[in-house]
């Protein structure tokens, strides 16, 4: 499905969970207090509830205000929700975009593992069902629809765990995390490294996610309340900058240089000055608080991470101009509200980069990531165009 010369790899391509998924797939010794999917008026209701929820534990729906891009949203996927948001309907937005392979990350899913109160136990079986679930969901076509497994650092062992059944027996290409600390443990803590390890044994690597609704929450909280504009705005973006952080000048990437994260749904545009920063501080206080560090910040990044662009990123030509291209991969954040579907490819196409650095960007730099070597089942997918 080549699509303008360019194979496309979407690396961080969402999918719509129904609202009974963790009812029907979490264990049954867990089913009583299983998470659910609001739903709504609004056809990308993202809300999870859980039975033991107090009213002011209920997360509200980002889109009551009701705006325009509401109400494109609202429009554009009537369609894909009274058709249940289903595999065969998540291959028709891959067609539309033109994509030849996506990995796909979740939707309600983001919001369910991130509240420091989760029993390890419980928070352990709601990420295996939503991993059983996502197995089915991808046997739609296996060899475009890639899965990204979701693990609990609640108990790192926990995490482990599943990272091996998720690789080992479901076949997935990638394991995330949400930015947001849930463990009081930061991600450079050594609690973590186990995590590390077995992800540098397996060459798998994380995705390092973040959310607009929940990013930082002692941040936007505080500072813009019920205001989800502003929230959008630097929540993701500081929220993977904190993670940044942690992973480079915190010594995870120095401790395990065959580890690779891609920070996720939050542009690139940010990482020149970001990681020029880190750079300097490393040079300034590096003696006293970086002192395991071996290469400047920036250059662990350049070794072992990605950041995502988003379609109509024009601002990132500028990361190219200091990093090159090849840390960044394209994500169309389909059926999210920002996601510029069906025209996010297009947007890409147009942005003022050289056709080499589309090339990468669009195919090479993820296919390398997710440790893809060939376009999957290229000649069945140009028999549907």
């Amino acid at each position: 499905m080549a699509r303008d010369g360019y194979l496309i790899f979407d690396s961080d391509m969402h999918i719509m969970e129904p609202p009974d998924l963790w009812e029907r797939y979490i264990a049954p010794e867990f089913r009583s207090v299983a998470p659910r999917g609001v739903t709504s008026e609004n056809v990308r209701d993202l809300r999870i509830v859980f039975p033991s929820d107090t009213p002011s534990d209920r997360t509200t729906d980002g889109a009551l205000q009701r705006g325009h891009n509401y109400e494109r949203n609202q429009k554009l996927y009537q369609d894909h929700a009274a058709r249940g948001w289903s595999g065969e309907v998540q291959l028709e937005a891959m067609d539309v975009e033109g994509l030849d392979a996506a990995v796909m990350f979740p939707s309600r899913g983001l919001n369910v593992l991130i509240h420091p109160e989760r029993e390890a136990r419980f928070a352990a079986a709601i990420a295996r069902a939503y991993n059983d679930w996502l197995y089915d969901f991808c046997q739609a076509d296996p060899a475009r629809m890639l899965g990204a497994g979701m693990i609990s650092v609640y108990d790192v062992n926990d995490a482990i765990k599943e990272t091996h059944r998720v690789v080992e027996e479901l076949g997935f290409k990638a394991v995330f995390l949400r930015s947001n600390i849930v463990n009081g443990k930061t991600w450079h803590d050594p609690y973590h490294e186990p995590l590390w390890e077995t992800l540098e044994r397996l060459n798998i690597p994380l995705g390092f996610h973040q959310a607009s609704a929940s990013s930082i929450p002692q941040l936007c909280d505080q500072w813009f309340g019920s205001n989800f504009g502003l929230r959008r705005a630097y929540g993701q973006p500081f929220g993977q900058m904190l993670g940044v952080g942690s992973f480079l000048g915190g010594g995870i990437l120095e401790r395990h240089p065959g580890l690779h994260v891609a920070f996720l749904e939050a542009n690139c545009s940010w990482l020149p000055w970001l990681l020029w920063r880190l750079d300097e501080s490393q040079e300034m206080e590096g003696d006293i608080f970086m002192t395991e560090l071996t290469m400047a910040p920036s250059e662990y990044f350049k070794r072992q991470c990605v950041a995502s662009v988003e379609p109509d990123e024009t601002p990132a030509r500028c990361t190219i101009d200091f990093l090159g291209s090849d840390q960044l991969v394209y994500s169309t954040d389909y059926p999210h509200g920002d996601s510029r579907y069906p025209h996010a490819t297009e947007s890409f196409l147009e942005l003022p980069i050289s056709d080499e650095d589309k090339r990468k960007i669009l195919w090479n730099n993820c296919a390398r990531l997710y440790h893809v070597a060939q376009a999957p089942s290229v000649q069945l997918a140009r028999g549907r165009s």
